[in-house]
């Protein structure tokens, strides 16, 4: 099964930007850090993209794919499995959310 994420987890946009958790609820957590849910706001620093035309990074993630059963305060939690689609200031979609490490002792379906 698939670690659940965490304000401790690391992420990154396809292009090197770090993705930053910002979460309301620090009420449910996982190995000591608060699980993220699908509307949690995430926030993506340092995305190198850039296009002819101009700047284009990555600058937020909307989660298409979170948890199927998982849930936490009413609302869908993420895992290693849910997908997240990285997006530019415009909402044009730049690559999927890349989870480099997260908390492997509590899972999420």
């Amino acid at each position: 099964m698939p670690g659940l994420l965490t304000t401790g987890s690391v992420m990154m946009c396809p292009h090197g930007g770090t993705v930053q958790p910002i979460t309301t609820d620090t009420r449910v957590r996982a190995a000591g850090s608060p699980v993220l849910l699908a509307s949690d706001t995430f926030v993506i620093v340092g995305c190198l993209l850039t296009l002819p035309s101009g700047p284009h990074p990555c600058v937020s993630v909307n989660w298409a794919v979170p948890a199927a059963e998982s849930q936490a305060v009413g609302d869908a939690t993420l895992t290693e499995a849910s997908v997240g689609f990285c997006s530019a200031a415009d909402q044009a979609v730049q690559g999927v959310v890349l989870v480099v490490a997260t908390q492997p002792r509590v899972s999420g379906v």
